[in-house]
């Protein structure tokens, strides 16, 4: 088990060091194609466009994974929908109804 484990290990450190250097020459001929006809910017080298992926990075989504993944409200939703009692159900389809319209759909989880 422990060979498995580390064959693993490589594997995804293999997969992550080629995708770094797959994007990091991405945004290195892009920025050397385009940035200079544009804008009139200087070309960067291999090592400043890994810098401009790391800074993007931190200033645009930070170092944090997502905590509950995106559908985590939909099981919250589904968890507090099976906790209310039918009048609070009811009483909820007619809220949705009153701000979305007639024309949706009223019953947003459906029944079991």
């Amino acid at each position: 088990m422990h060979r498995k484990h580390v064959f693993r290990v490589a594997k995804l450190l293999l997969i992550g060091v080629l995708a770094l250097t797959v994007f990091t020459t991405l945004v290195w001929g892009l920025w050397n194609w385009l940035m200079p006809t544009l804008f009139g910017l200087h070309t960067v080298t291999v090592w400043q466009a890994l810098g401009l992926l790391v800074l993007s990075k931190i200033l645009f989504s930070g170092f944090r994974g997502r905590p509950c993944g995106p559908g985590h409200w939909r099981s919250r939703m589904a968890e507090r929908w099976d906790q209310m009692s039918l009048e609070e159900r009811e009483q909820f389809r007619a809220g949705i109804r009153t701000r979305c319209g007639p024309g949706t759909s009223a019953d947003p989880i459906p029944e079991k």
